[in-house]
């Protein structure tokens, strides 16, 4: 900093380069900031000094001492950032937010206060001594500006106490860590994360990372929990490693890291999973269990090498956020109805269908947890075990020894099983064992990845299964999508051209009475409008009717026609009621499901 106000003074004839060093000099000595230093020694004016700032910047200029700044607009900002970038918050209209800088072209600071306030930025300049003294009064005490004339923070500034503990541990969503601030993800609160597994390949490596690396990671991912982030992203690009957090579906920054601590950064991740630190040009999977205070959250962590180093995604597996209790997923009265009518009989196959990230393992999950007495012996084959539950048998699949889905549910044959749950049919091996379990006694439970309940149909009929054990072992067939809240806090009606309501698939009856809301994005939603997620349903059972369709290896198409004159719901229709109901968009609506005629 002293470097850039030291040339802008030289280049707009403020000061002589011997000036620049007899000030660096003083500096050194007495402390404080560069600027300080220049009015101390009577080389410039305060007024002189900043009106250059101003041109060169090309923003007007401030003086925080004449000014009162509202707590709640100091507040919006944490203290770590103020002192990491010399930035300060300074006043509050609508969505503006005008900062005084004292650099304006940092663009990284800009970027980061946008993102954890969800306000438009305004850069103003004020000189750098008098952003020292406005932190010091409005955030208290120096910290790690007051050394001779150092602005670095030392990261064992920004201990928590009891209380701020006490709230990370309970993860209340009101008290986030901010998003993008790195010293605050640096603190000393993230030193209580503990690697539950390989922790002492972790301990015994620890001294080949840098203890503020190990910090930064820790609070990453303590972050992704506060958030409800499903998925981390650790992305090498030439010039930034950029992590982004997957919430409700949606990738969105989250902080833009110095491509200097990549690799510090991927071993760090490496050793907690068990990977090979040495190993960076083959793909790699691995999984961490952490304790954070008295919770335990398991990353399932995928490794890929790219082109500027290796990529590393992390999926949280939390227990506790697993909704289990299928009455709040989403469903409608009669498609719950329909669906536990089935899962209830003894025998029979019972599909879910979906694009990955769909909400179909949450689905059987729920399924199996209402299923889980001790009268019945559950079996599961899954790859990867994302959640493990008592009462229920589950096995990881190993294709490379062989261990595979299809020699998995033979296996199980011989187990006794009453029920069987298969995480996904693959190939015509794992299609037809499973269609014979559900013929032969056992209710048998899976996913497969398709558009619909009706393309199912015709995808396991592709697969080489003959259309009368379909519908001899099929009992229903379930479709679901995942469709973004709307943000309860900011939700309000808005106005919708009848064309686009025709065109989405609403009755021209009912078009003169449907309402229709958005969220207008607050603090709660990070401006997005939206909250959480909610479930779309298309439920098929297999009605005598569709099975003379099937039987005559009718089109997918003439099978959803069928299905929907016998009172079947597709996805696009339950959207349409979630959308009446004020708790989706129309545009997520449109972005999740496929028109009915398609």
């Amino acid at each position: 900093m002293n470097e850039k106000i030291g040339e802008i003074a030289i280049e707009g004839n403020l000061i002589t380069s011997q000036q620049y060093q007899k000030a660096t000099e003083e500096q050194k000595v007495k402390g404080g900031s560069f600027g300080a230093s220049l009015i101390r020694m009577g080389m410039v004016k305060e007024d002189d000094l900043l009106s250059l700032l101003s041109r060169y910047y090309k923003v007007p200029s401030v003086r925080l001492s004449n000014m009162q700044i509202d707590t709640k607009v100091i507040q919006l900002v944490p203290a770590s950032m103020a002192k990491k970038h010399l930035i300060i918050p300074i006043s509050r209209v609508g969505a503006k937010l005008t900062m005084a800088m004292a650099d304006p072209n940092n663009f990284l600071a800009i970027d980061e206060i946008k993102f954890i306030t969800s306000f438009n930025v305004e850069p103003v300049v004020a000189s750098d001594y008098d952003i020292i003294d406005g932190i010091k009064k409005y955030y208290g005490g120096g910290g790690g500006l007051a050394g001779k004339g150092s602005v670095s923070i030392d990261v064992r500034d920004y201990t928590l106490d009891d209380d701020d503990m006490n709230a990370l541990e309970e993860f209340d969503d009101s008290d986030m860590i901010d998003v993008g601030d790195f010293d605050a993800l640096v603190t000393g609160a993230v030193d209580k994360v503990e690697v539950v597994e390989g922790s002492d390949e972790a301990d015994m490596k620890a001294d080949d990372i840098d203890a503020p690396v190990i910090k930064l990671v820790n609070g990453i991912l303590i972050n992704a929990i506060k958030l409800g982030a499903s998925d981390i992203h650790f992305e090498p690009y030439e010039r930034t490693f950029r992590v982004r957090y997957r919430v409700d579906g949606v990738l969105r920054k989250a902080l833009g890291l110095p491509i200097q601590i990549k690799n510090a950064t991927v071993s760090r991740l490496k050793i907690m999973s068990r990977l090979d630190i040495a190993e960076k040009r083959l793909p790699q999977d691995g999984r961490i269990k952490l304790r954070f205070g008295k919770r335990e959250m398991d990353f399932r962590v995928s490794v890929l090498p790219t082109l500027f180093g290796e990529k590393v995604v992390l999926r949280l597996l939390d227990k506790s956020a697993l909704q289990l209790d299928m009455t709040k997923l989403g469903f409608e009265e009669e498609t719950l109805r329909q669906f536990q009518e089935a899962i209830h009989k003894p025998v029979g196959m019972v599909l879910v269908t979906g694009p990955t990230g769909s909400g179909k393992t949450t689905t059987l999950y729920s399924a199996l947890s209402e299923l889980n007495k001790e009268k019945d012996n559950i079996i599961t084959a899954e790859d990867p075990i994302e959640f493990n539950f008592m009462g229920i048998n589950q096995v990881q699949m190993h294709e490379e020894i062989g261990l595979t889905f299809a020699s998995a549910l033979r296996s199980f044959l011989r187990q006794d099983p009453d029920i069987i749950m298969v995480g996904e049919i693959r190939d015509f091996e794992t299609a037809q064992i499973a269609t014979q379990s559900a013929l032969t006694g056992h209710l048998v439970m899976s996913t497969l990845h398709t558009n619909d309940a009706p393309g199912t149909v015709t995808r396991l009929i592709d697969m080489g299964i003959e259309p009368f054990l379909i519908t001899s072992s099929i009992l229903l067939i379930l479709a679901q999508r995942l469709a973004r809240k709307i943000c309860s806090e900011c939700r309000e009606p808005v106005k919708v051209n009848p064309k686009l309501l025709l065109g989405l698939g609403v009755p021209r009856g009912a078009i003169d009475g449907f309402t229709t809301y958005k969220g207008k994005g607050c603090s709660l939603c990070s401006n997005t409008g939206y909250k959480g997620r909610i479930g779309l349903y298309e439920v098929m059972p297999l009605w005598d009717d569709l099975k003379e369709l099937i039987l005559s290896r009718a089109s997918s198409l003439d099978i959803k026609k069928g299905a929907i004159r016998l009172g079947m719901k597709t996805l696009r229709m339950a959207g349409i009621e979630k959308i009446a109901e004020g708790m989706t968009t129309i545009e997520e609506v449109l972005r999740t499901t496929m028109d009915d005629q398609k």
